[in-house]
């Protein structure tokens, strides 16, 4: 896919464009809420359906919405908007950040660093709720970027109702921090795997934004 129509200006304008990946379920409800309201002019059965295809057409509009942001400085930035859930030692001495999105966030995830996708992998996996423990084996997608902190992983994990994780980058490419990288469909989480050795800017239970709230401190 074009690397320029992933890119996310610096120092752009506020505006909402919809996310790149949506059309497979916003196309059909908006043209069936453009039906029904047409046809409930002269049918009561029809008046009857636009009232809720209208109104899920409009959570479908907010939900994929992507909106412009000026991008914060700092080395390494949220990859997502949510809340943080956990904060985790690894084995391998990473600390792992893990932010949970709920279907009211923005559900379109950034780059965290500048660097080069060196793999992209789906995981095939369950569907449990993220916010559960054995979201674990989820459906994911396994980002790793090399950066000049290093090989820095990033996971997107599906949850019970995000049933599909779009990538928009391949391998290979070439990203700016804060670039839009991909899309998890509906309520679901993103881990981001710090180096040994940088510190942990947020807590549990603080609200982040992609790219904008720094995750690392000085």
């Amino acid at each position: 896919m074009p690397h320029s129509q992933t890119s996310a200006p610096r120092d752009s304008r506020s505006g909402v464009r919809l996310a790149r990946g949506a059309s497979p379920w916003l196309l059909p409800t908006v043209a069936t809420a453009a039906l029904s309201l047409t046809r409930a002019r002269k049918s009561g059965r029809w008046a009857a359906v636009a009232v809720p295809a209208t109104a899920l057409a409009a959570g479908m509009l907010w939900f994929f919405r992507d909106p412009e942001r000026e991008i914060a400085q700092g080395r390494v930035i949220s990859p997502a908007d949510g809340v943080v859930q956990s904060i985790m030692p690894w084995k391998d001495g990473r600390t792992r950040v893990a932010i949970f999105m709920s279907p009211l966030n923005v559900h379109v995830n950034r780059a965290p660093l500048a660097g080069t996708v060196t793999s992209v992998e789906h995981i095939p996996g369950g569907f449990v709720p993220a916010f559960n423990k054995e979201s674990e084996n989820n459906e994911r997608v396994v980002w790793h970027f090399d950066t000049e902190l290093g090989d820095i992983e990033m996971v997107q994990i599906a949850g019970a109702v995000a049933r599909r994780i779009v990538p928009y980058l391949p391998a290979g490419t070439k990203v700016e921090q804060g670039e839009r990288i991909g899309l998890i469909r509906f309520g679901s989480r993103v881990d981001i795997y710090l180096p040994e050795g940088v510190e942990v800017a947020v807590e549990v239970g603080q609200a982040t934004t992609a790219g904008v709230t720094r995750i690392d401190r000085d």
